[in-house]
């Protein structure tokens, strides 16, 4: 019998989560810095657990890290006893999240965000899963991790194939009862339109997800156009036919720092040559990534050190020579900094995530530059969990597994480093209590053995040295202008690194104040 077709209701947040059962599984839009972030619900849901104690052991899903690592975000539902099970992208955004991990109190999960963005769009379909190469020789890979977290977690989410001698990896559907997802403006009939938002992330496709299940989608709004009024059809990002219920919250923000951004929505552009850098070694590092970048490329920057590349191209009017995209849907324009990070500025189209990852995975990506927490002399990079904490991969697998060259950018020791730049030289005034170059990571989230064997080009470039991915590990290939080799580079590391027979200093134009000039005498993409 042909199921019915739904009709969208209009409820306040509480009415919407009132009927969530225990058990049940959620998966939650957004991304860092309250893009896409439906608060309302999230907080109607937590206030719901606060009163009553239901419902319990919920599965939370999200693709992305929600939060601004402190209270809000996820932070309301990070509750013993509200849930069981996380399958998060992103952690690190939610530390209350993580520590309950860490603490075994749930389960755990990080799958890479990408492939979550991706597989939403499978189970949106009906699939029973994703099939794709991302993953590989990662913690994700059944054969180390299988994107396990802890030692509560056993499910196995993940399962290796061969396909005509080739390796995959299948990433396993699971249900989503319901979707917290967010739009702009819904009219009365439920179709919701996302003008105005910084991302479309995954929004339309954890509504099909949820619908696909037999499961309820929940749309959050900042308004409900008036009885007659429509609309615009062209911009409607999920229709009335999906949207189970509307919720209007006339508070809510497009990030958590604007209400509505023209910027952030793509409406307008904002001047970068007048927003420059703090000289630093951020500054620095930023700089020598630039370096390698090439007129014409397209490519990805992650969040944190990497997001610097942006400014210093805006800076020196430059921005425009390559097209930076980013995993949240993003084309052209340059990353919002900091917890912003998922919006971005000057923007030239805005497409659904699982696209992006798409041409990502298709060879659309020339240069990554993505922060690193840990190396090992094997070019073995870690971010998702170190030092006891659970932080996840966001992009970095699929960006980072994608890219024809990988850029990891990030100081060189970690907790207390500090640094001087000036007149072309670097001063270390107080040297870091972490060592981030060390014997062996304790997380692969990027395997330099796979990449060398690939072909794959990686440098690793830090305020003081820059390494090369070579096929017996790292080497040493550059050092900063006023930095001792033995004391401040090899002394500080967990292993003794090859170092290049002609081992040069970094350009002391990354060191001054004045413009570096990046392009001024770089070659043409290559065909």
């Amino acid at each position: 019998m042909p199921r019915p077709p739904r009709v969208s209701s209009f409820v306040t947040a509480a009415e919407a989560v009132a009927q969530i059962e225990d058990g049940a599984s959620i998966a939650i839009l957004g991304c860092g810095g309250g893009n896409g972030e439906p608060a309302a619900l999230i907080e109607a849901l937590a206030d719901r657990f606060e009163e009553t104690g239901h419902p319990r052991d919920l599965t939370l899903i999200h693709s992305a890290g929600l939060g601004d690592r402190s209270g809000l975000g996820l932070a309301p539902l990070a509750r013993e006893g509200l849930v069981k099970r996380a399958i998060g992208g992103h952690w690190g955004q939610t530390p209350q999240m993580s520590e309950m991990a860490a603490r075994e109190q749930i389960e755990a999960y990080n799958l890479p965000l990408g492939v979550m963005y991706q597989l939403h769009r499978e189970i949106g379909g009906g699939r029973p899963g994703l099939l794709t190469k991302t993953g590989l020789g990662t913690f994700a890979d059944p054969r180390l991790e299988g994107g396990r977290m802890n030692e509560t977690t056993v499910e196995e989410l993940v399962e290796l194939f061969e396909i005509d001698g080739e390796e995959y990896l299948f990433y396993k559907a699971y249900p989503v009862d319901y979707a917290f997802v967010r739009g702009h403006a819904a009219d009365r009939r439920g179709n919701v339109t996302m003008y105005g938002e910084a991302a479309f992330l995954d929004c339309l496709a954890l509504a099909l997800a949820a619908r696909a299940g037999g499961g309820k989608a929940i749309v959050q709004v900042k308004e409900v156009l008036a009885e007659g009024e429509r609309v615009d059809s062209t911009r409607v990002k999920v229709p009335g036919v999906v949207a189970d219920a509307i919720v209007a919250d006339a508070a809510q923000m497009q990030t958590y720092e604007s209400e509505d951004d023209p910027v952030y929505a793509g409406r307008t552009r904002r001047n970068l040559v007048e927003i420059p850098m703090e000289l630093g070694a951020r500054k620095v590092i930023a700089r020598r990534a630039a370096q390698f970048l090439r007129p014409e490329a397209v490519v990805a920057v992650g969040v944190g050190m990497p997001d610097g590349i942006g400014s210093v191209l805006g800076e020196e009017g430059v921005e425009d020579r390559v097209t930076f995209t980013m995993e949240t849907g993003l084309i052209g324009g340059v990353a919002a900094p900091g917890i912003l990070f998922g919006a971005a500025m000057n923007f030239e189209a805005m497409l659904d995530s699982a696209d992006v990852i798409d041409f990502y995975n298709g060879g659309g990506l020339d240069f990554a530059a993505l922060g690193f927490a840990q190396l090992d002399r094997l070019g073995n990079a870690n971010v998702s969990k170190y030092n006891g904490i659970v932080m996840g991969s966001g992009g970095f697998v699929d960006i980072s597994q994608s890219a024809r060259h990988l850029i990891l950018c990030g100081t060189f020791t970690a907790a207390g480093l500090a640094t001087t730049v000036a007149d072309g030289r670097l001063r270390i005034d107080r040297e870091g209590k972490v060592q981030k170059l060390m014997e062996r990571v304790e997380q692969v989230t990027y395997s330099g053995p796979e990449a060398a064997r690939a072909g794959n080009a990686m440098h690793v470039v830090t305020e003081r040295a820059v390494f090369e991915l070579r096929p017996d590990g790292l080497t040493l290939i550059e050092i900063a202008p006023g930095v001792d080799l033995e004391r401040d580079v090899i002394g500080q590391m967990g292993f003794e690194p090859a170092v290049d027979a002609e081992l040069r200093p970094m350009d002391a134009r990354l060191f001054a104040a004045e413009p570096v000039g990046v392009f001024a005498d770089a070659p043409a993409k290559p065909d």
